[in-house]
């Protein structure tokens, strides 16, 4: 899986949300920084070189849907964050949020008892 630009991201993310999308459909759900139609078109046909999405054609035009599940994009990109900014290492990246005070001890406990009960 060849990683995303953050547009991409964003687009695969509204592809994700609709399920199914002509491209006017994605268009339409961005809010801010709504790029042209035909420049949309060209990152969504990126996403297909990539193999992200597929489509159905309807004469000539297509409506596009995910390929790879949000939830196999968001494994891919947690073990490479995890590889590049924490030696792989699981601890490393829960204590950098713990110094950072972004999860709290209850979470933490919360936490141990999720992986306790699912051994």
């Amino acid at each position: 899986m060849e990683k995303l630009t953050n547009k991409e991201e964003e687009i695969m993310h509204i592809l994700w949300k609709l399920e199914k999308a002509f491209v006017k459909d994605v268009l339409a759900e961005i809010k801010n920084d709504k790029p042209h139609y035909n420049t949309l078109s060209t990152i969504i046909r990126n996403l297909e070189e990539k193999g992200y999405v597929s489509y159905n054609a309807y004469g000539k035009t297509h409506q596009y849907y995910p390929i790879v599940s949000k939830e196999d994009y968001k494994k891919k990109f947690m073990n490479l964050a995890i590889g590049h900014y924490f030696n792989n290492s699981y601890k490393n990246m829960v204590s950098f949020f713990a110094k950072e005070e972004k999860i709290s001890v209850k979470e933490l406990k919360e936490i141990i008892e999720l992986i306790e009960k699912n051994k």
